[in-house]
C-alpha cells in the first residue's frame, strides 16, 4: 500500500508537477523540495521521453531540455532515493509505455518500489490494456493511477472501480496546457466516480490560476497543476526556486479555500 492516501488525509490536495531533469537533475531536487515546503501534498516527476503525446508545448519543450541535459530513468530513480532521504511527501512517475515496456515492467515497478516511489501514470496505455503493466505494479506495491477523460463516458464508472492511490480526472480535450475557461461537466463526471468508489479524484490538465483551483477544488479531492510550474522554470531556469515557491503557497492556499 503506498502512502498517497496521505496526501488527502487532511484536506483538499494540492499536487504538483515538474519534469524530472529540467533544468539538470540537481535543480529538480531542488524545486521538488520547495514545492514541498510551499504546502504540496503529492508530487509528480515526469520522467522526459522524446514523442510526449499528452503534452503541449510547455511541457514538450521541458522534456527536450531534460533530455538534452542528459536525463535517463536511472538517475531519476537515484533522485527520488534522494528526496526520499528528506521528506515522505507522495512521489509519483508520469511517463509513457515506452520506457516502461524497455525497461521491464517487473524490474522498473520493482525498482520504483525500492526507491521509495508511491505511484505511476501511464497516459497512453488505454485502460483496456492496462493488465500486464497493473499486474506487475500491484505486484511491488506501487499504485498504477488511472485517469478519466470527459471522452470516457460508459467508460467512467469501470475505470473507477479498479483504480487506486488516485484518479487523476483530465478537465478539458486535448494536451497539457494552462486553460483560460474550464468549461466541461466535471461535477456529474465525479458524482458517477464517487458512486462506484472512495478512491480522491483530483482534477488536473489547464489549471493554473488561485481562481480555478478553488473553483475545481469544490468539487474534487485535490488539484492538479503542471504546465504553469514548468512555464516558471522555463523563464527562470536555475533561479527559479523563490518564484516556484510562492506560487505554489498561493496555489495551495487557494485550494484550501485561503485568500480566495
Amino acid at each position: 500500500m503506498s502512502n498517497i492516501k496521505n496526501a488527502f488525509k487532511n484536506d483538499k490536495a494540492f499536487i504538483g508537477f515538474i519534469t524530472g531533469g529540467d533544468p539538470n537533475i540537481e535543480k529538480t531536487k531542488e524545486y521538488v523540495l520547495e514545492m514541498v515546503k510551499a504546502g504540496a501534498d503529492l508530487i509528480e516527476i515526469g520522467i522526459p521521453f522524446s514523442d510526449p503525446v499528452a503534452e503541449g508545448h510547455v511541457i514538450q519543450e521541458a522534456n527536450y531540455r531534460a533530455l538534452s541535459s542528459g536525463t535517463t530513468v536511472e538517475k531519476l530513480f537515484n533522485l527520488v532515493s534522494d528526496i526520499r532521504k528528506e521528506t515522505d511527501v507522495p512521489l509519483v512517475y508520469l511517463t509513457y509505455a515506452n520506457p516502461v515496456f524497455h525497461y521491464g515492467y517487473d524490474a522498473f515497478f520493482k525498482r520504483c518500489s525500492d526507491v521509495g516511489l508511491d505511484g505511476v501514470i501511464i497516459p497512453d496505455i488505454p485502460f483496456e490494456e492496462q493488465k500486464p503493466v497493473k499486474e506487475a505494479a500491484e505486484k511491488n506495491g506501487i499504485d498504477l493511477i488511472s485517469l478519466i477523460a470527459p471522452t470516457s463516458q460508459e467508460r467512467i464508472k469501470k475505470i473507477a472501480k479498479t483504480a487506486s492511490g488516485f484518479i487523476y480526472l483530465v478537465s478539458s480535450m486535448g494536451v497539457t496546457g494552462v486553460r483560460s475557461e474550464i468549461s466541461t461537466d466535471l461535477s456529474s463526471i465525479i458524482s458517477a466516480i464517487k458512486s462506484v468508489t472512495d478512491v480522491p479524484v483530483a482534477i488536473g490538465f489547464g489549471i493554473h490560476t488561485p481562481q480555478q483551483a478553488a473553483q475545481m477544488s469544490k468539487i474534487a479531492d485535490g488539484v492538479i497543476v503542471g504546465s504553469a510550474i514548468v512555464k516558471i522554470i522555463a523563464q527562470y531556469g536555475t533561479e527559479a526556486a523563490e518564484h516556484i515557491y510562492r506560487y505554489v503557497k498561493e496555489m495551495k492556499e487557494a485550494v484550501i479555500g485561503i485568500n480566495i
